[in-house]
């Protein structure tokens, strides 16, 4: 059950605090409070929740501010809980009125929450921070107006600094016409690393009997026949096999596949036991095992046909390898970077813009051709703004014949070396080949971002340690990082926004405006931007 009403932003001096204790104004969570459209983000979030049935869900403010909080600190969920409880600042942020010594909620409703947030949740906040933002451009027929008017107010250094234009300037078109390309899309992709212990097929088997060792002695203990004798299971022959090889510093190869083959007969004993123990369940009847455990042992019969098919055929590859018992979602990634050459985690395919806010398009599990998913994030990028990117900045990977004949039926141009033998130089065509040269060079630096963007979050906010269980959880988990870092952002334009506006204000009552602000431009400029803080206050 939905029971949300819209605050807007409570004031900071309506914050109850203990006697004695003073808010500081200017600090981090009060400013990033300010500046979040609280509302918008409520409201894609109950979505997912049903608006009569259940109990009163809690409200959304606390739920997404304690998202935002825990990867900002990139801590865990019961540090999250704890840190609010033990701070103001954080309570006034995820808008309680005062402050209070009890925790909120419990750690485990954050799980919950990941549960719940898909990736459409994620999508509409993306969108909500683009709003806020860049605006989107409005279509106007072109009208007469005066030469003042036309002028934009980012000619000037004070006002070109905040990156106000593209809010305030129209497309001059008519209006059947459609909308002109504008902006770039730089596009690259990336592996979430989760955090798992590094698979070896020896380390897997033995998981593997461990765990059918476990599972027999449950069903053996809840057995309508306990007299029964427990089967043989070897276990400690079985442990210190595994023991006696994995503690050599470099086993032959000889001695590892001699390992490999003696706990796969360990594991096969085991599994043809948990057969015959089943069988005293029929069809539709529950097994009584925990729903973690028996989760696990629907993945021990593939693990097993997967390791002794690489065992008999000598090799150490096959289809939908699985490299995780816990996550059989996972898969190796093979990235060929330096220094690690193979990843176990999600491949992310991630779009910026030149604001530099950065959006999740896809993710994979499996290891795919970052290429093939142009096509959707240039859609996704008309989606969000009404109108195609002028110019594609990518790896050349993303240069294949086909995406660069979708680029050029939408008219957007590829920023990447042209496909075919280069064109022979002459004196002619000498300053040209230079130019484009040089453009290229150019277009490549700018994938800087991006790459900046892939370090932040993997050494800021650990997006290269995943420490989720589920494949959505881990998902939001990805989702969360680059809301956070989205929201860096946005607190830098408001806040540019704001004083850019109080210089204007002061401006147009002193009658001082700099010869290359219009006049009446900037009173336009000005009440809009009183009309968007009020609208976030």
């Amino acid at each position: 059950m939905i029971r949300y009403i819209s605050q807007k932003q409570l004031p900071l001096e309506g914050f109850d605090t203990p006697p004695g204790m003073i808010l500081d104004p200017n600090n981090r969570w009060v400013k990033l409070r300010d500046c979040l459209p609280w509302d918008e983000l409520s409201e894609s979030y109950y979505k997912t929740l049903c608006s009569r049935l259940g109990r009163p869900a809690k409200d959304a403010r606390i739920v997404i501010g304690a998202v935002i909080i825990k990867h900002k600190l990139s801590i865990s969920d019961e540090e999250t809980v704890k840190q609010i409880r033990e701070n103001p600042y954080l309570q006034y942020f995820i808008g309680l009125k005062g402050f209070q010594a009890k925790a909120p909620f419990a750690s485990s409703l954050l799980v919950e929450i990941r549960k719940r947030m898909g990736q459409t949740v994620f999508d509409e906040f993306h969108e909500a921070i683009i709003e806020t933002v860049e605006p989107r451009r409005t279509k106007k027929s072109v009208k007469a107006s005066d030469d003042d008017n036309d002028d934009d107010v980012s000619n000037s250094g004070e006002v070109g600094s905040c990156d106000t234009g593209t809010a305030m300037e129209a497309e001059q078109s008519l209006p059947d016409e459609p909308p002109r390309n504008h902006g770039k899309l730089i596009l690259d992709a990336t592996v979430a690393e989760q955090a798992i212990r590094y698979p070896t097929d020896l380390g897997l088997l033995n998981e593997a009997r461990e765990l059918s060792e476990r599972i027999i002695d449950e069903l053996h203990a809840k057995s309508n026949r306990p007299q029964k004798k427990k089967p043989r299971t070897y276990r400690e022959i079985a442990r210190k096999a595994y023991l006696g090889l994995v503690k050599l510093r470099r086993p032959s190869n000889r001695k590892r596949r001699a390992g490999i083959r003696q706990q796969l007969q360990f594991l096969q004993r085991n599994l043809n036991h948990i057969e015959a123990m089943l069988t005293e369940y029929p069809l539709g009847t529950p097994i009584p095992l925990p729903n973690w455990l028996l989760r696990r042992y629907w993945v021990l019969p593939h693990l097993y046909r997967q390791q002794y098919e690489m065992y008999k055929t000598n090799t150490r590859r096959c289809d939908d390898r699985i490299v995780s018992i816990s996550q059989p979602y996972l898969r190796p990634i093979i990235r060929g970077k330096q220094g690690r050459t193979v990843e176990f985690g999600a491949k992310i395919s991630v779009s910026l813009t030149d604001k530099g806010l950065a959006h999740v398009d896809k993710l994979h599990w499996d290891a795919q051709h970052e290429g093939h998913d142009l096509e959707a994030q240039v859609e996704a990028y008309k989606k969000r703004y009404g109108y195609y990117p002028e110019v594609v900045i990518a790896d050349t990977l993303y240069g294949s014949r086909d995406n660069r004949s979708y680029l050029e039926c939408k008219h957007i141009r590829f920023a990447g070396k042209p496909l075919g033998r280069p064109p022979k130089s002459t004196p002619e065509n000498k300053d040209e080949i230079k130019r484009l040269k040089a453009q290229r060079r150019q277009e490549y630096r700018e994938r800087i971002p991006i790459e900046g963007k892939f370090g932040q979050g993997k050494y800021g906010y650990r997006l290269n340690n995943i420490r989720a269980k589920r494949a959505d959880t881990s998902a939001a988990w990805i989702n969360s990082i680059f809301l956070v870092m989205n929201l860096l952002i946005l607190v830098r334009v408001f806040i540019c926004l704001r004083n850019l506006a109080a210089k204007i204000a002061f401006w147009v009552t002193k009658e001082c405006m700099p010869r290359e602000i219009p006049f009446a431009r900037a009173c336009q400029f000005i009440s809009n931007q009183n009309f968007y803080l009020a609208a976030h206050n």
